[in-house]
């Protein structure tokens, strides 16, 4: 049977059929819509995923200044995310492929009047309720429109794959709803900061 991952490009390697039987068995626990009343400041969000064990160096740094955490799943260690959390922002995290804990699959949030859906293996169709797909399991950072719908990725701290750079990524939303995506290459940076 053919890997659907692989054949539309979302992954380097063929998923094993148990883990993606298991990963798709849980329950579908899509949290309600998160509405904040429309915010009058711009929002800084550290986006990062796939951390398998290993958050990136310098993380006090990357999440200074920003407003919230979110965490695209294989976090593997949940120790990762007592010291995500000690950090300061809020963390909202969605279960990865490789996770054990009882976290959502999916999260729905809206920010600033822009609809955002977090979750870690990209969907097959794109969703017609969301704006922005936030993602990872790739391994690959990705900022790509299909449709109406903007996907995003940004890339992992640990194991990146075809060629990309280990990263991690700063989402803008702007009062208006406006997006600036920062992808932050973790090597360079830290051959800088040296």
């Amino acid at each position: 049977m053919p890997n659907k991952l692989v054949d539309a490009g979302m992954a380097d390697r063929p998923c094993e059929e148990e883990e993606r039987r298991r990963y798709y068995a849980l329950p579908s626990a899509v949290t309600p819509l998160d509405q904040p009343e429309k915010m009058n400041h711009a929002l800084r969000i550290l986006v990062l995923a796939d951390t398998h064990d290993h958050l990136p160096e310098g993380l006090d740094a990357l999440a200074y200044g920003t407003d919230e955490i979110w965490h695209l799943g294989d976090v593997c260690a949940p120790a990762l995310l007592r010291r995500l959390r000690e950090i300061g922002p809020p963390v909202t995290i969605v279960l990865g492929n490789c996770d054990a804990e009882e976290w959502p699959l999916v999260v729905d949030l809206e920010r600033n009047g822009v609809r955002f859906r977090l979750i870690h293996i990209p969907p097959l169709q794109v969703p017609t309720d969301t704006d922005v797909v936030l993602h990872g399991h790739t391994h690959v950072p990705r900022d790509e429109c299909r449709g109406t719908v903007r996907f995003l990725n940004p890339g992992c701290v640990t194991r990146p794959n075809r060629g990309a750079p280990a990263s991690v990524a700063h989402l803008e939303i702007a009062a208006d709803g406006s997006l600036s995506w920062n992808l932050t290459r973790l090597r360079e940076r830290a051959r800088r900061a040296n």
